[in-house]
Order: structure tokens, then sequence, then C-alpha cells
């Protein structure tokens, strides 16, 4: 592998140095997006000139412009016939929708059809993504497990791909994707381009990456940690005090976005409950709620009409919402990478956050491997003295459990990481983007039946 460097100057490049064509440009510029970002600057060159990829990125970089755009272009420069020529596989249904509406976005004034292929709907839901698949919408989005369910049947065809995209591959693995990707990639021509992103890379990624990809370019963007941008304060409590803390640092606050995660199912139903209780506006979303409750949730938390959003770590890739004011992790996640997506979900683009960890005694060792991944100690800061003792902040007596302890002396930190309010905080984004389209478009030019349903304005909210 050899890691690309691009031949345009990063300090100047705009969009249209990529030699995108008016139609995508449109799209582009209808989208709000405007200069490239690192990945987008490497990847995007690379890709129109047919390389294999593996991309390292953190996330909030830009990573789905940077393999959508370059695919659009293609498909628009190539006008084959109606066939499926771009396939992305995702690990969750969230992810799917996600990239599926910047896709939208992007090909709005193109000919390019697409389809997001999930599991969790009803049976219209599968009868429109097989109409769609017959008839050849030219970029698939797939969850892996909806598409072998597809590929069962004999209305497949996937002879005309020619770029496979395998986007969060880490996860996928993690979520034990790995022989649904290989029986998927049977079906698809020997001769393509391959292009593999993912957040950290293990040796399992590696050894996918060899078994997919060919002569692949290696960027990497950012090792796995954090933006700078995000403050992040813990507090160790024993576990009994999370929940009342919880909800000091939530209630009487003007707070209109926070997530609040949790490692277990269980877990966040019963925080939802408990927080509802305490009168906030809030709702616990998972695995166990139907695909069109969770999109329902989603939209509330989107407009503001739910101000906290209790989710579980498979979401933690899956939720893209603008202006995350707070994360908490009400649990300490078992991974360091789950930690760094989880609080990925604040400082997106040009704003900042503030991610805020509960660490029980239980879950001190955990919290420290997680340090070691940072690099660097994060601030423990001290509840209120109304709160009582807490436990001594001392991974290495707590591996096992150990014992309680008072509260010492010298506490690092202070109260400096309660979140104190929204000072200086942007209300919302200036100016906003329009909300649709001009001239109101129903649907795409042509009336290509790829896409599900008719467009009626831009997808608001889309981030890079």
């Amino acid at each position: 592998m050899t890691t690309f460097v691009p031949h345009l100057r990063k300090e100047s490049l705009k969009f249209s140095d990529f030699g995108f064509g008016p139609e995508l440009m449109e799209g582009i510029e209808a989208m709000g997006f405007e200069t490239p970002t690192p990945i987008q600057q490497q990847a995007i060159p690379a890709i129109l000139e047919g390389r294999d990829i593996i991309g390292s990125a953190q996330t909030g970089t830009g990573k789905t412009a940077a393999f959508l755009l370059p695919v659009i272009q293609q498909i628009v420069a190539s006008k084959k016939p109606n066939k499926t020529r771009a396939l992305v596989i995702v690990p969750t249904r969230e992810l799917a929708m996600q990239i599926d509406q910047q896709m939208e976005g992007f090909s709005y004034f193109t000919p390019v059809t697409s389809i997001a292929v999930y599991g969790g709907g009803d049976g219209s839901l599968f009868a429109r993504e097989k109409k769609a698949l017959i008839e050849g919408a030219e970029v698939v989005i797939c969850t892996p497990g909806r598409m072998i369910a597809h590929l069962l049947n004999t209305y497949v065809n996937f002879d005309g791909v020619e770029t496979l995209i395998l986007d969060e591959a880490d996860r996928m693995l993690d979520m034990g994707f790995h022989d649904d990707i290989m029986k998927i990639i049977k079906h698809l021509p020997g001769k393509r381009q391959n292009l593999m992103f993912a957040a950290t890379m293990p040796d399992e990624i590696r050894k996918l990456a060899r078994k997919v990809l060919h002569d692949p370019l290696e960027i990497n963007i950012a090792v796995s940690k954090p933006v700078e941008k995000v403050l992040q304060v813990a507090y160790p409590v024993y576990e009994t005090q999370k929940l009342p803390l919880t909800v000091h640092l939530l209630k009487g606050r003007d707070l209109k976005s926070v997530i609040v995660f949790c490692s277990t199912k269980l877990s966040a139903k019963n925080l939802g409950r408990q927080l509802k209780r305490e009168g906030l506006l809030a709702q616990d979303i998972h695995s166990d709620l139907d695909q069109k409750t969770r999109e329902e949730i989603m939209l509330q938390f989107r407009n503001r009409k739910l101000h906290v959003l209790v989710a579980t770590d498979l979401l933690s890739r899956g939720i893209d919402v603008d202006n995350i004011e707070l994360i908490i992790n009400y649990d300490v996640p078992h991974e360091g990478e789950d930690y760094i997506h989880r609080i990925g979900r604040t400082a997106r683009a040009e704003s900042d956050g503030i991610a805020i960890t509960l660490i029980s005694e239980e879950e001190q060792y955990k919290f420290a491997r997680i340090e070691r991944l940072l690099e660097k100690p994060v601030t423990k800061s001290t509840v209120p003295p109304d709160f009582g003792d807490t436990p001594e902040y001392d991974p290495s007596r707590r591996r096992g459990g150990g014992s309680r302890g008072g509260r010492p002396g010298g506490r690092s930190g202070g109260r400096g990481g309660k979140p104190g309010g929204k000072s200086g905080r942007p209300g919302g984004r200036p100016g906003g983007r329009p909300g649709g389209r001009p001239g109101g478009r129903g649907g795409k030019p042509g009336g290509k039946s790829g896409r599900p349903g008719g467009r009626g304005g831009k997808p608001s909210g889309t981030k890079q």
C-alpha cells in the first residue's frame, strides 16, 4: 500500500477543481458544500483516477462526500444504460439512510438514480427495493443482511457494478458481517474499483483489504482520536450517583440537543424512562424499536421537539444531527473506538462540543484504557457537595471492582467540566439553508424509478 499525496494545492482547492460536471456542481452548491475537507482533497482525485483506496478517517471528516461525488461523476460521464454501477455496504440502517440522503442531495440535478436497502420496514419497503434493484438503480446503499435477503432471489443483477464501497468496515467486522460481505462480493464482477473506509485499522481490516482491494492507496487523515474542539470531562462516581448526576447536568439548562449513550438496550430503556419522569423531553432509541418508530424519534430530535436522545452504541455512528451540544457517556464504553465515535457526534464541522463521562468504580480500568488510546488523561471533575462522597479515581486498584474510597483531598480539574449553560454557543446556523429546490421540483428529470417517493425539496441539515 502506498500513501496518496494530492497533486492539487490544498490551500486554494475548490470542488470545481476536480472537474465535476455542471449538474453535479449544482447539487454540491445547493447542499452548501464550499471547501473540500482533507479526506475529500486526497480521496476524490484518486477515485477519479480509478485507484483502489483504503482510507482511515474519523467521523465528521467528510468521507461520505469523498466517495459519493467521484462515483456520481463517473456514472454521469460514462452514459451507460441503466444498471447498478456502484454498491455501498454499511453496518447500520441509520448510516444507510444518512448516506442516501447525501446521495439524493448531490445527484438531484443529475439523472443518476439510487436506492437505500435496509431491514426493519414492512413488505411494501421490500417490494420497493426489489423494483429498484430490478430496474437498475445506479447506486445501491445497503446493509449486509438485507442485501443477502435480496440476493437469495434471482432478480438481483450486479454484473454492471464498477465500484464497491465498504464504509465503516471496522464496525461491520465488529458486528460479525465478514461472511455476509464476502457472499455479496461473490455476486460482483471481478474487475471493479474497491474503496474501503474505516475509523480504525486493526489487523482484521488489513486482512480484509488484502482479500478485496488491489494495490490500494492508503489515505490516513486522522488516527482514532477525538477532534480537539471536544471538551472532555469525567466524573468518578458510584453507580447509584449516575442517575441523579445526569438529571443535575440536564435540568434547568437551556440544552436543546443532547445525546446520552448507554452500553445496553436495557440501560437505555430504563434511563429514558427515568429522564421523562423528571420532566425532560427525552426518548430512548435502540434496535428493539421498529424502523418507522426510530425514524420518527430521529425526526423529532432533529427538529428539537426532543431535547435528549438516549442511545446505544449501535447508533453511535449512524446519528447525523447538527449542533449536538452535549454528549453524556452514562456507561463507559467497552472499547476506545466506541468512545471516539460516541463523542464524535458533537463538535461536528465548525461547532464546539462537550463530552462528559460518568465512571463507576467497576469502570475505572476501562476508562484508563481509553485514556491510553487518547494518549492523555481526561479532566476529572467533582460532583456538588450534596451528592456525598465519591470514589477516588485509581484504575490500578479498580480492575477487579475495588473497594470504596472517600473523596480525595485534591481532585484535579475542579468543577470546571460541568456545562454551566450555553454562553457563546450560537443558537443556530447563520442564515440557514434554503428550504427547498428552486422551482419546487417534484422528481428527478427523466422519471427514473430508482428513487422511492418523490423529492419535494433539498434534504436539510446534511453535513460533510
